[in-house]
């Protein structure tokens, strides 16, 4: 019961806002509350999965080196570390019930940079990495035009 009541609980509610739009919040409050639970599960059995496959792949034939390329295992740290940056913007959207525009284009960059990283060149063409190269630039100029616009904090923090 206890559980229930602090999913259903919304911080950010006031007792005179209109009953539907109360019902709205506490709804979105329920949803972000449970991605967050879903995402701590989806991380915790990708670093339990990524553990596995490095231990099983430095045990086998020749032991001690890696039979998978090391591009693709830092595509799957990558992986992990884009699951913790969205767990961090719905955390940030709990906290202030405001989606950080920021945090989304930091997330954005890393999952091109993972693209980039693991990109297959025998695979795919020139074209592709422009398109990789474009959308880079784009989320370069989008982060710093934000924090250009973002005023100076008073405490120093970023």
């Amino acid at each position: 019961m206890r559980f229930l009541k602090w999913l259903l609980h919304n911080p950010h509610e006031t007792e005179e806002e209109d009953p539907f739009l109360r019902a709205i919040t506490r709804l979105e409050s329920l949803i972000s509350k449970l991605l967050s639970i879903l995402m701590i599960g989806l991380i915790t059995v990708a670093v339990v999965d990524l553990a596995r496959f490095l231990v099983a792949d430095l045990l086998t034939e020749p032991t001690g080196f890696f039979s998978t390329t090391l591009i693709e295992i830092f595509g799957l740290f990558l992986n992990i570390l884009i699951a913790l940056e969205i767990l961090e913007n719905i955390t940030a959207y709990l906290q202030k019930q405001v989606v950080q525009v920021e945090l989304v284009i930091v997330t954005s960059l890393i999952a091109v940079a993972r693209k980039i990283i693991i990109f297959d060149f025998e695979k795919l063409g020139g074209l592709e990495l422009i398109g990789l190269g474009a959308a880079t630039l784009a989320l370069s100029v989008s982060y710093w035009l934000v924090r250009r616009a973002k005023p100076p904090s008073k405490s120093g923090e970023d």
